[in-house]
């Protein structure tokens, strides 16, 4: 491993260093997509659990390495993703940063600018979404602005690739910020001092003794790195002698001379007109965010999202690629061929078996899974698009207050609805340890996966829209109480939310295919060859006859509280190796007739609040520890199996209809 590690430094040194910066939620994933391709590595950056993005490009027989670095809102590191960004530019000696900003608010980002321009290194600034600045009425003026920061300034709209051409062009041929911010005379002095006892570095030593001034203590581990401690002790008197000199926080008067030139230079270079956007896109962003209107508006999207991939995708596209895609073709050939070209009935079983990898994985893979998170995935690229989501986060707000959660939890919850894992590790947009145990307690509790709501959905809507609302019921309820009670166990102070609301707009139809296919790719990359591996678990203790001892074993539980067939704990062992894949077992055996429609909904309620995927266990690990993913685990499984005991208990004392 670290022999790899030694080449790829290597091999890093023949290219070019692009460092994209900007505020979180500025679309910089895209334009790093963009300009990569496919070619990309994930991983830790040295030292922390925050995740870097890198890949290769190439320009004009030029290479290029385009590092993504964590969204920041300040390189006076208050977080570990901040701090991480500025490490980025202070360690990794960038040939140029590409400043991706949102187009809507220039101040913000050029509050931002202008501590990059400090750094004294080459900027290209990237004014994304133009698109949603426009349905604002917000107009820049790009030329203006070119002139006062002395640098190129690009209008892009990224996912419709508006204004790519021009940033590749302008990655050959940067420019330094020609903008130079003046502070008070003391603080101007103490710059000076502070500079002249500064080693060379990859930023200006203006830039580092700004930090120092503003009380950065995150800078202490390079200064030891780079300075004797006698020198390091001069650093720190200067500091605190600025200090004394001042009434004023000497961090607080940097930030506010840049705050108001990042105002007066968006006072100069914006300008506002009417929104041509008519009435029914403002009024619906209105009434989506009401604590009462916003309530039947979110109703009509779950029944939207009931009927497009429950019934079209579960339904529908479910039969067609089951029965006759797979059914009538795919599975008799497969099991043809492999009779004749491999005589070992051992292997025979293994493929086309009852438990085979053809004709048992890739049919619930491929036939029933895939077009049910194809539908969802959809669906959801739409929600993303259209702006609603975020206003779904403000509306909830309440609701996450009662079980004591900071609103921005509300994201990492809608982004669970896509994948358990990587909603897990954007728990770290939420400042406290308090907020993010809790927030992670419930992701593995109560938050299926796209995958997994795709494939209930599709179960469910086989059944009647009442079971869907016992099901929605059942696991909100179980949220809400979860979260409440969580919150009196886990210590700790709340802390204040704050959400930027992008316009309501139609979304974009090539947007939502981009977004669809890559997650779809996704998908096959990941999914698939885990349906491969747990179906050769389910072969192998098949074989063994211990799937006969556990349903033997997990009877009690199964057969008698919940009220469930014993091969029904075969979906909850494989529902811990991936989440879908166990709901997926369950829908075979509803298609069959093996599950009455109350024992459906039963089944579904416990296998959605059952122990999270594997994947999803391991990211919990290594954002919390394992002794809090252990303890985490150790309250949900038992929790599943209570409340889908009670469940089952309820419909059956009511003799509910489903």
């Amino acid at each position: 491993m670290h022999e790899h590690r030694q080449k790829t430094k290597e091999k890093d040194k023949n290219y070019e260093r692009v460092v994209l910066v900007g505020n979180p939620n500025v679309g910089k994933s895209v334009i790093f997509g963009l300009l990569t391709g496919k070619y990309v590595t994930v991983s830790n950056y040295p030292g922390t659990t925050v995740e870097v993005s890198s890949g290769n490009f190439s320009l004009e027989d030029r290479k290029f390495l385009l590092v993504d670095s964590p969204g920041v809102n300040n390189l006076i590191p208050m977080s570990e993703d901040e701090k991480v960004t500025r490490d980025i530019m202070l360690k990794e000696r960038p040939s140029l940063v590409v400043h991706v900003a949102d187009s809507k608010n220039l101040r913000r980002s050029l509050f931002l600018a202008l501590q990059i321009a400090e750094m004294d290194l080459p900027v290209v600034l990237v004014l994304n979404m133009e698109d949603e600045a426009r349905d604002r009425g917000i107009v820049t003026d790009m030329q203006k602005l070119k002139e006062i920061l002395g640098i190129e300034v690009i209008a892009m709209i990224a996912p419709q690739r508006k204004g790519l051409k021009e940033l590749r062009a302008s990655i050959l041929s940067p420019e330094k910020p020609a903008i130079r911010l003046r502070y008070t005379p003391l603080i101007e002095e103490y710059i000076e001092k502070i500079s002249g006892l500064l080693p060379e570095a990859n930023i200006s030593k203006r830039s580092l003794a700004v930090m120092i001034l503003s009380g950065d203590l995150s800078l202490r581990e390079w200064l030891a790195a780079n300075l004797s401690d006698d020198k390091i002790k001069d650093i720190e008197r200067l500091r605190d002698e600025c200090q004394l000199k001042s009434n004023d926080i000497i961090g607080s008067l940097i930030d506010r001379k840049r705050l108001d030139l990042a105002e007066g230079i968006a006072g100069q270079v914006v300008r506002h007109i009417p929104a041509e956007t008519g009435r029914l896109f403002p009024f619906i962003g209105r009434i989506s965010m009401h604590p009462v209107w916003g309530v039947p508006l979110l109703l009509f999207v779950l029944f939207l999202l009931y009927e497009f991939v429950g019934v079209l995708g579960g339904g529908t596209l479910v039969n067609f690629f089951e029965k006759v895609i797979f059914g009538k073709y795919l599975n008799p050939v497969a099991i043809k061929v492999v009779s004749l070209l491999i005589p070992f009935g051992f292997l025979q079983e293994l493929l086309v078996g009852e438990y085979g990898l053809i004709t048992v994985a890739l049919t619930y893979s491929i036939a029933i899974i895939l077009p049910i998170t194809t539908t969802f995935f959809i669906s959801f690229a739409v929600l993303e698009d259209s702006g609603y989501l975020p206003r779904l986060a403000i509306m909830t707000n309440r609701v996450f207050n009662f079980m004591g959660l900071n609103g921005k939890a509300v994201l990492p919850m809608v982004l669970g609805l896509g994948c358990g894992t990587m909603a897990v590790m954007t728990s770290r947009i939420l400042e406290t340890r308090r907020d993010r145990i809790i927030t992670t307690f419930l992701l593995a509790l109560a938050i299926p996966c796209s995958a997994q709501l795709g494939v209930i959905l599709g179960m469910l809507g086989a059944l009647s829209f009442t079971a869907t609302l016992i099901w929605t019921g059942s696991i909100v309820t179980t949220l809400l109480v979860s979260g409440y009670l969580a919150s009196k166990v886990v210590s700790g102070d709340r802390t204040d939310f704050f959400l930027e609301i992008p316009p309501i707009r139609k979304p974009d139809v090539m947007n939502v295919l981009i977004k669809t296919a890559g997650r779809v790719e996704w998908y096959l990359k990941e999914a698939v060859p885990l349906f491969l591996l747990g179906t050769f678990i389910l072969f192998v203790l098949h074989k063994l006859n211990t799937l006969v001892l556990l349903e033997r074993i997990a009877a009690p539980v199964v057969v008698n509280l919940l009220g469930l067939p014993e091969k029904t704990t075969e979906a909850f062992i494989l529902g811990f190796l991936r989440r879908d894949y166990g709901a997926a077992g369950l829908f075979m055996m509803a298609g069959k007739g093996q599950l009455t429609p109350v024992q459906s909904v039963v089944s579904l309620v416990t296998i959605t609040l059952f122990v999270p995927c594997l994947a999803n266990f391991f990211m919990i690990v290594k954002e919390q520890g394992m002794k809090l993913a252990l303890g985490i685990i150790a309250v949900v499984f038992p929790l599943a199996f209570i409340v889908g005991g009670l469940l089952n208990w309820i419909l059956t004392v009511l003799q509910v209809k489903l």
